[in-house]
C-alpha cells in the first residue's frame, strides 16, 4: 500500500545516510532510475562525511513526476540539500545515523518516514570512550518512535549477509515493501536488473529486505541489549584446557562460570594455555578469600569482579599485541569486507604508528629495558627517531613481516620489562583487595576490583588510564575503614571515565583531601 502523500507541483524528499563501503550511492543512483525509468524527473546530490564513523555520507534526492513539471510550464527546480522539517523519506544504513538524522531535524512526526537498519557499527568516541561508551539502541528507537510519522526498523544489514550481497540491495528493497514510494514491486526489481554485477545476490536481499519492510509492526519493538551467557563446554581438545574447564565447574559457583571461560579463551588467545592457568589460579584464591568473608551471601560478587576484571588486567595491550591483531587473516577478511572489496581486487590498509619509547624499552628484557629507558643518549637517539611516527602499510610484504616478527616475541613476553612492570601493579592491586577483604571492608574490596576498568588501550591512552588508576587506588587507601568508603570510590571511578583530560576527577579529589583534612565522613552526603 502506498505510504507517501504526493503535493501537487512538490516532489518527493528523500535523505539517504551510509557510511562507506555500504552502497548508499549506489542505492541513490537505483531510486534515480528507478524515477527516470517511470517519466520522473529525479536529482541526486551528496555531501561526504568527515571520516570513518564521524559522519556517514548523506544523499539527497528530489523526485517530481513529469506531469507536474508539464503543469507548471517549464523544468522544475530542484534542491541540492534537504531542508530540515522538509523530508518524505529517510533511509539509514546504521542505527545511530538515524539518531543523527533526528538530530539535524530531518525526520518530522507530521510527514517523514524513517526506514533504519539497526544494527551497529561503532563510531570512534563510542571505542574511545574511557568507560562503556557504547550507545543505547533502544533510546534511539524511542526518539524514532516520537519524531518519525512512520518508523520501520529491521537489521537490514543481516538480510543483506544472509543473500549474501550489500545492505544498499536490503535497504532498496525495505524502501520498496514500506510503499513509501510511488512504484510497484516490478520496478524496483527491474532497476536491479539493469545493473551490470552482483545481480542475482542484490536480488535476494531486495526480496529479504521488501518482505520483512512489508511486514514490519506498527510498532518496533525494543532491542535486546543483553550479551548471550557463557557456558563451561564438556569437551575441550586440548587435556590441560579440560583440566581447567573441570576445575571452573568443581571448584567455583555457577554464577561466575560465563565469566571465567571467557577469561580463559581471552588469555590462551593472548598468550598460551599455562598463562590462563595462572589465571583460573588466581582467581581461585580469591574465591576462597569470598568465601570465608560472606561471599554466599553477597552473590559472590568479589570472585565475579576478579573473574571479570583480572582478565582483562591480565591481558594489557602491549606492541607485541597490537602487532599480532594486525597480521591476523580474520583482520585482512575483515577490512576486506568493510571496503565491499572483490575477491580480484588488492586492499591496502595503511596504519598510523607511534610507539613511545616506553613502549619500545617494554618489548626488551627487562633488564636491558630498564636501561634504554634510563640511557639519555641511545633512549634519547630512539626517542628522537619514533616521536613523529609513521604511516605503514601492513599489507605490504616489508612491513607486515616486521609486524610479524613483533607479534612472535610473545612467546618471551614472560621475561620483557612491561610484563614485569604489569606483574608488579596487577600484584599491589590484588594485595590491596586481600587487606581491605580480611579487615571486614568486603564492598570496597570489590568496588577495587571494578577500578581497574578504567587502565585500558595502547600508549598514551594507557598511560592516562594508568595514572587515574593509582590516584583512585590512593583515594581507597584513604577511605579504608570510612562509611561509604565504596560508594564514595564509585562516585571517584565514575568522575575517572567522565572526560579526557581528568578534570572531574581532579574535583572529586580534591574535595575528599578537603572533607580528609576537616575530619569529617569524606564525601559522605555526595556519596549517599
Amino acid at each position: 500500500m502506498n505510504q507517501t502523500l504526493l503535493h501537487p507541483g512538490t516532489p518527493i524528499k528523500i535523505a539517504v545516510l551510509a557510511m562507506g563501503g555500504q552502497g548508499g550511492g549506489v542505492l541513490a543512483d537505483w531510486i534515480v532510475e528507478l524515477a527516470e525509468h517511470a517519466g520522473w524527473w529525479a536529482q541526486t546530490t551528496s555531501v561526504p562525511g568527515v571520516a570513518q564513523r564521524t559522519g556517514a555520507t548523506i544523499y539527497y534526492l528530489e523526485l517530481l513526476p513529469e506531469s507536474a513539471a508539464a503543469a507548471a510550464g517549464r523544468p522544475p527546480i530542484l534542491a541540492m540539500m534537504p531542508t530540515p522539517g522538509d523530508i518524505d523519506l529517510v533511509v539509514a544504513a546504521e542505527l545511530m545515523e538515524a539518531g543523527r538524522a533526528m538530530q539535524r531535524g530531518l525526520v518530522t512526526p507530521e510527514r517523514s518516514t524513517l526506514i533504519t537498519s539497526t544494527h551497529r557499527s561503532y563510531s570512534v568516541t563510542e571505542k574511545a570512550a574511557l568507560g562503556n561508551g557504547i550507545g543505547d539502541p533502544n533510546t534511539v528507537l524511542d526518539a524514532g518512535r516520537e519524531a518519525a510519522k512512520r518508523l520501520i526498523a529491521l537489521d537490514l544489514q543481516a538480510l543483506a549477509e544472509q543473500a549474501g550481497s550489500v545492505i544498499s540491495a536490503s535497504l532498496f528493497g525495505a524502501i520498496a515493501g514500506s510503499g513509501a514510494l510511488p512504484f510497484g514491486r516490478e520496478a524496483f526489481e527491474a532497476t536491479i536488473r539493469g545493473g551490470s554485477k552482483g545481480v542475482e545476490p542484490s536480488l535476494r536481499a531486495f526480496a529479504l529486505g521488501f518482505e520483512a519492510a512489508a511486514q514490519a509492526p506498527a510498532v518496533p519493538a525494543a532491542i535486546d541489549t543483553r550479551r548471550p551467557s557463557v557456558t563451561v563446554p564438556d569437551h575441550a581438545a586440548h587435556p590441560e584446557v579440560q583440566r581447567l574447564l573441570g576445575k571452573i565447574k568443581a571448584e567455583f559457583p555457577p554464577v561466575t562460570h560465563g565469566l571465567l571461560v571467557a577469561g580463559v579463551r581471552r588469555l590462551i588467545d593472548y598468550q598460551d594455555v599455562a598463562y590462563a592457568a595462572e589465571y583460573v589460579q588466581k582467581c581461585a584464591e580469591l574465591r576462597a578469600l569470598d568465601e570465608r568473608h560472606g561471599g554466599t551471601m553477597k552473590g559472590w560478587a568479589l570472585t565475579q569482579a576478579a573473574a571479570h576484571r583480572l582478565a582483562v588486567a591480565m591481558s594489557y595491550d602491549d606492541v607485541i599485541r597490537v602487532a599480532d591483531l594486525k597480521t591476523r587473516g580474520s583482520r585482512f577478511a575483515r577490512v576486506r569486507e568493510e571496503v565491499g572489496a572483490k575477491a580480484d581486487q588488492l586492499v591496502y590498509t595503511t596504519e598510523f604508528m607511534h610507539p613511545r619509547l616506553e613502549e619500545i624499552c617494554g618489548t626488551l628484557p627487562a633488564g636491558l629495558g630498564r636501561w634504554l629507558e634510563h640511557s639519555k643518549t641511545i633512549g634519547g637517539f630512539v626517542k628522537r627517531k619514533m616521536e613523529h611516527g609513521r604511516r605503514v602499510q601492513s599489507g605490504t610484504l616489508t612491513w607486515f613481516l616486521a609486524l610479524y616478527t613483533v607479534a612472535g616475541l610473545r612467546r618471551f613476553r614472560r621475561s620483557l620489562l612491561r610484563h614485569e612492570i604489569e606483574t608488579a601493579q596487577q600484584r599491589e592491586w590484588l594485595g590491596r583487595v586481600v587487606r581491605l577483604a580480611e579487615t571486614g571492608d568486603y564492598d570496597l574490596a570489590v568496588e577495587i576490583l571494578h577500578c581497574r576498568r578504567i587502565v585500558k588501550g595502547y600508549s598514551g591512552t594507557h598511560d592516562r588510564g594508568d595514572k587515574r588508576f593509582a590516584a583512585l587506588m590512593q583515594a581507597a587507601d584513604e577511605l579504608a575503614g570510612r562509611a561509604q568508603a565504596a560508594a564514595t570510590l564509585h562516585k571517584l571511578l565514575e568522575a575517572a571515565m567522565a572526560d579526557e583530560q581528568g578534570r572531574e576527577l581532579d574535583a572529586q579529589l580534591a574535595m575528599l583531601l578537603r572533607h580528609h583534612a576537616a575530619g569529617s565522613p569524606p564525601m559522605a552526603r555526595q556519596a549517599a
